[in-house]
């Protein structure tokens, strides 16, 4: 928070700066009515923590100085407040609006960073906030694909990658549910899921390994054993392979043919593909 916050003032103060040298302006009321001048007092409010006040001057900049720079800037601070007053619906609203209206300005990058943000701070638990973790993924990416190089881009991957995380937890955990309740349909779509649209996750070698279990459990022995040998071809220390040779292998064998038994599966599935 503290690190998002620097960031934003850095950003105001170096907005402020190209906008106007404040240090020679004079305190009359003809030039108090400027909108750098209106901005600059706007944010000494927000600096402060006067939040309502800070927001009663935006909002005045924006009233009075609808197409300038200075009111698409004090619309951002205002959204950013809800975010620091954890009002993240009217956040939200506000910058959807700015993008919206201002697809061209200059930072528009950093509204749909925050857009982000509102979503990413309310995931808590991947097992219940499955909303958020969409909404979330969905706006980080729209940040990547938009502005690819934008200074925001590589902690929006970052997110990118935990949210993943989250969503096949998910995946896992109805899974998990279906499984037990022997609605073996059911749970195949969400370990299929998993592995289909989650691959790096860490849970993906368990995903197979139940793909495996249900295969099986239905008498699809085949595709119990094709599931079990890309398991072993992708994950070969990993326990989840170990579990599903001891489920389709040959529990007679020595350990020592186990390789040799998913290599034949392999050449046989290739043999086939090349038909």
């Amino acid at each position: 928070m503290k690190i998002f916050l620097k960031i934003l003032l850095i950003f105001s103060a170096i907005y402020l700066t190209s906008c106007s040298n404040t240090d020679n302006i004079k305190k009359d009321p003809n030039e108090i009515k400027k909108p750098e001048i209106m901005y600059s007092d706007a944010l000494n409010e927000f600096e402060n923590e006067n939040y309502d006040l800070a927001i009663e001057k935006f909002n005045e900049i924006e009233l009075i100085f609808p197409l300038s720079n200075e009111s698409i800037q004090s619309q951002i601070m205002i959204a950013f407040i809800n975010y620091i007053k954890l009002e993240y619906d009217l956040a939200i609203i506000k910058l959807e609006k700015i993008i919206n209206r201002y697809p061209s300005y200059k930072d528009i990058d950093y509204a749909y960073y925050m857009k982000a943000m509102c979503y990413y701070e309310r995931v808590e638990n991947p097992e219940l906030d499955g909303k958020y973790n969409v909404l979330a993924l969905k706006s980080f990416n729209e940040l990547i694909n938009y502005f690819p190089n934008s200074k925001y881009a590589k902690d929006s991957q970052q997110k990118i990658i935990l949210l993943n995380e989250n969503i096949a937890a998910k995946h896992m955990s109805v899974g998990s549910f279906y499984l037990n309740q022997k609605k073996y349909l059911a749970a195949l779509k969400r370990y299929q899921k998993v592995v289909d649209d989650h691959s790096e996750s860490k849970f993906t070698p368990e995903a197979l390994h139940r793909l495996v279990e249900i295969y099986y459990s239905l008498g699809m022995i085949d595709d119990a054993k094709k599931t079990a040998s890309v398991l072993g071809y992708n994950y070969p220390k990993s326990r989840w392979y170990e579990y599903s040779f001891n489920l389709v292998g040959d529990k007679d064998s020595k350990k020592s043919k186990k390789n040799g038994f998913f290599k034949k599966i392999l050449n046989k599935i290739s043999s086939n593909n090349e038909k």
